[in-house]
């Protein structure tokens, strides 16, 4: 069992010493033991000999799979994993016999064993290249393709869904750890690619069969294909005759599923978009490799799809059944053709290839023209999802900012010799959508992008998810100043910037047919509109009062319902879309002049609205987190937006609003009380954690002047740091740590306070004092970076603090009385808790020494701080590193510790700092290399 109470240096140290003196003689014995298993004919219908193979095989499985080096590889990234064997094991992977034994056990055991024969064989595939030498590794390989004939002549086998997994992942791993150059050398590579490309070819085909299992041979394709352009060897990759046989095996049985799916009312791949996605993202550039083969049979499928669904549609009965396998198959055709567009990003593509890409996007464009024809009448969910994606495709490869190309089709054409190259490819993608729709230039494009964008959103109010991908597509074309002055040109997009109420576009309404989290999408909306309207506003505030009328006229709705007993649900949908609305607005608003304008529209008529809102349904997150996100957005200081001018007070007066609305908030969600485990995050957490990042932002934006609020008498810089104390009490050290978001908002916000607001971290309650400095301790080992170099700048602001106050305490004044008051709280504070700064001492060397130190300049400024303050502790330290070693190191470490502070001196300056990062990195490097060989070191666990 694993004792979490050990340091994780500790469980690294005993697990190097279990690698290096027992694993290897652990997976030799297991060897050994199925050798004899395969020797002696077994009863595997007696379970305990059953049981015996299986605890063997896992044990071998579990050695293969040790975290050899001491940090794991993503699981998520499975088909990336390379296997960090110790160059001890070499002899054992060099023996054939090694690899044929888990062959030969795969083809004598039954499914459930021979999976995790396969499960180890899919390791041994994964062994690091650098483990051989050329030739051993050209034979390694050699022995792994013959397994792999051997299993696909007789594939009885694979006909278990556990054998089938294990076997792709077998088979994407092959490619993933050799080049192509390598594979096309093996000797059996011809008859072994024919017999993957039939494989494969059969997979696809039974697509109802292990769905799961395609992903990792559609990696193998894509990474084979994409290797074609380099390699180098004269012997014949055959990737041109049977890629294109794996893409046609991939859009026919696609097609052919649909009439399943529907007559058979089975769960549409189709519904599942992440799969689908990622399939498409892989096939894309399988695609591209004899392109022609590929756009032939795209578009003789298209053409005689899209006839019989114009049967359809003017047909007098529809067969609803027939209706929906059409429209499957329009959906999975639509789809394709943007996947293979996309594919030339990712492939060496001709001119002859773009113009088969004009020629199938063409019809799509058509299809795009007919589908709008029949609304509202005549949809589909599932082909309008497909068409999003094929505009998204067409988008990247052939429309946008990097691409600079002359407008007219026609005039360039009329010069061919001065026409730049890319223009030319232009022409080629045009040419025949010029010829069918007019569509000459990517100007024309982009209209018709935003005329189908304006359509959906007209029509498809309903249809959260057609919504949400029509405005991220959207949201996608405003990104890029070169775009945005075409799109403001566009009659659609002035439609937009002019009507953009619920009449128009219906999801932007409050009714109750729509669920609180559909509103989520109205924030994509108004961070596009607000990004097209910056085009042409300039300082033109009447444009900006007409652009805000809409939510005016919804704000003075709210306005009235307040002041006359309001429905309750109305008004709160109506402040949620509000809410959403203008964070998007107020996200996109990147100048100083156009904030001004935002702020002056809200300040002092709707902001007391929302704060009144949070005071009513602060308990429920729905309405808040909305709001409180509003808030953070607007304290956002994003390229010096909010540095207003000299004589106004929108700075005061917006940390004002934000301070009220924080207190507010945190005042109220205490009074919930005790929350569940499932309930305290959404309940609370999220909502404190939005409020430390709405406060960050206010301390860190340098618009504010927090000076003046004393000198005045204001009390709400105070009231806000006492909510943030009150609020961070609620919260337990591990629910910091554990909840993202929470720690995130809150260590920067630490950060912030320790830098410029000492005297308030000094004026707390020894508890919360010691509450503060335990959260820094505990968040120097987070695994994430942000936390823990957000801890290590926060106790360096007050290592510096400590230090110098000390240094000024013989030369006290009247003039620095105050200050001295509060360093001697401070100074108090540690003389009566000690341990604090020993403890945060010893977990910075630990890391230093021991750990994966991957913000060692961070690490490395608070260190120096505490080495002054801590001379004795650390001396102890030192000395119990030192003498826990064998006699003959002993020196050799007390040399690196004199030489860690070599030219050190006694005092916090810059110089000085930077000369004690450049001893540390030198110290971490020769204390690796001292303590490397030794497996009885002990991290630095010295408090009890």
């Amino acid at each position: 069992m694993v004792d979490y109470s050990r340091p994780s240096a500790k469980h690294r140290k005993i697990a190097t010493s279990f690698r290096d003196t027992s694993l290897k003689d652990i997976l030799v014995l297991a060897c050994s033991l199925l050798k004899e298993i395969l020797a002696k004919p077994l009863n595997l219908q007696d379970q305990d000999q059953q049981n015996l193979v299986m605890q063997v095989l896992k044990l071998v499985l579990n050695c293969l799979n040790f975290d050899f080096i001491g940090s794991s590889a993503d699981e998520s990234a499975d088909d990336l994993c390379t296997v960090q064997i110790p160059t001890t094991w070499r002899a054992i992977f060099l023996e054939p016999e090694t690899l044929d034994l888990f062959f030969n056990l795969y083809h004598s055991l039954p499914p459930l064993l021979s999976q995790l024969a396969l499960s180890c064989l899919v390791q041994f595939a994964s062994t690091r290249r650098s483990l051989f030498s050329s030739p051993e590794r050209a034979k390694y390989l050699g022995n792994l393709i013959k397994g792999v004939k051997r299993i696909l002549e007789n594939p009885q086998g694979l006909s278990d869904p556990g054998n089938y997994h294990e076997f792709c992942r077998f088979l994407a791993r092959l490619k993933t750890n050799y080049q192509l150059g390598e594979l096309v050398m093996v000797k059996e590579y011809p008859e072994v690619i024919r017999l993957i490309a039939n494989f494969t070819i059969t997979s696809l085909q039974h697509w109802e069969f292990a769905p799961n299992s395609v992903h990792y041979l559609l990696t193998l394709w894509q990474r084979m294909v994409a290797s074609v352009p380099f390699v180098k060897s004269t012997e014949p990759h055959l990737l041109d005759t049977y890629a294109p046989e794996i893409t046609k095996a991939f859009i026919t049985s696609r097609l052919e599923s649909v009439a399943v799916v529907v007559r058979d009312n089975l769960d549409d791949p189709l519904d599942d978009t992440t799969t689908v996605f990622q399939q498409l993202e892989q096939l894309c550039t399988v695609s591209r490799c004899e392109y022609e083969k590929t756009c032939t049979l795209l578009v003789q499928l298209f053409d005689q799809n899209a006839q019989n669904y114009q049967k359809l549609l003017h047909s007098a009965s529809r067969v609803t059944v027939d209706m929906a396998i059409q429209e499957g198959r329009l959906a999975w055709l639509v789809y394709l053709v943007g996947t293979v567009v996309g594919g030339r990003l990712t492939y060496t593509s001709t001119d002859e290839h773009d113009a088969m890409d004009g020629e199938l996007s063409c019809r799509v464009f058509q299809l795009i023209s007919l589908m709008d024809t029949g609304l509202p009448q005549c949809s589909n969910e599932k082909i309008e999802l497909a068409i999003l994606w094929f505009l998204d495709q067409f988008r990247k490869t052939y429309v946008g900012d990097q691409l600079q190309r002359t407008s007219k089709v026609v005039r360039l054409r009329s010069d061919v010799s001065r026409v730049p190259e890319k223009a030319w490819k232009v022409v080629k993608v045009y040419a025949r959508m010029s010829e069918v729709l007019g569509i000459t230039d990517d100007n024309h494009v982009l209209e018709t992008f935003m005329t189908k964008i304006v359509t959906n959103l007209k029509y498809w109010g309903r249809c959260e998810p057609v919504i949400s991908r029509t405005l991220q597509f959207l949201n996608d074309l405003s990104v890029g100043y070169i775009l945005l002055k075409k799109l403001v040109k566009i009659d659609a997009v002035k439609f937009m910037l002019k009507n953009h109420t619920s009449e128009h576009f219906p999801f932007l309404g409050i009714s109750g047919s729509y669920s609180l989290s559909d509103f989520r999408c109205r924030t994509a909306f108004y961070t596009a509109l607000t990004r097209l309207l910056m085009v042409d506003l300039g300082e033109d505030e009447d444009e900006f009062e007409n652009f805000m009328l809409p939510l005016t006229v919804s704000f003075e709705t709210v306005l009235q319902i307040f002041n006359n007993n309001f429905k309750q649900e109305d008004v709160k949908r109506m402040l949620i879309g509000l809410a959403r609305d203008l964070r998007g607005i107020a996200f996109a608003l990147n100048t100083k002049t156009s904030y001004t304008m935002l702020f002056d529209w809200m300040y002092p008529t709707y902001l007391p609205i929302l704060q009144r809102a949070i005071e009513q349904w602060y308990g429920e997150p729905a309405c808040t987190t909305p709001i409180l996100k509003l808030m953070a957005e607007l304290m956002q200081n994003r390229s010096q937006r909010l540095n207003f001018d000299v004589s106004s007070p929108n700075g005061i007066l917006l940390f004002r609003e934000a301070s009220k609305m924080i207190c507010t908030y945190g005042t109220q969600i205490l009074s919930l009380g005790s929350l569940s485990k499932d309930q305290i995050y959404p309940m609370k957490l999220k909502g404190i954690s939005i409020c430390y990042s709405a406060l960050k932002s206010a301390l860190c934006g340098n618009y504010v002047s927090f000076g003046v609020f004393k000198l005045y008498g204001d009390n709400h810089f105070d009231n806000v740091l006492q909510a943030f104390v009150k609020m961070l009490l609620s919260v337990s050290h591990s629910d910091l740590l554990q909840y993202r978001k929470l720690s995130q908002s809150y260590y920067p916000l630490l950060e912030c306070l320790t830098q410029d607001h000492m005297s308030f971290i000094t004026s707390l309650d020894p508890p919360v004092l010691l509450y503060v400095l335990t959260s820094i301790s505990e968040g120097l080992t987070a695994l994430d970076t942000v936390v823990s170099s957000s801890c290590c700048t926060s106790l360096d602001y007050i290592v510096t603090y400590l230090f110098k106050h000390i240094a000024k305490e013989g030369k006290k004044s009247l003039r620095c009385r105050e200050a001295t008051q509060a360093g001697q709280r401070l100074l108090h504070f540690m003389q009566q808790n000690p341990e604090v700064l020993q403890q945060m001492m010893s977990v910075l060397m630990n890391t230093i020494v021991f750990e994966d130190c991957r913000n060692q300049w961070s690490v490395s400024r608070p260190l120096l701080g505490l080495i002054l303050l801590n001379e004795k502790y650390f001396g102890e330290l030192r000395a119990g590193l030192i003498n826990s070693q064998p006699l003959p190191k002993q020196e050799v470490l007390a040399q690196c510790f004199r030489n860690l502070m070599e030219g050190v001196e006694q005092n916090l300056s810059v110089k000085n700092r930077d000369r004690f990062t450049q001893n540390l990195s030198v110290f971490r490097r020769d204390m690796a290399e001292a303590l490397r060989s030794d497996g009885s070191t002990e991290p630095l666990d010295m408090m009890s």
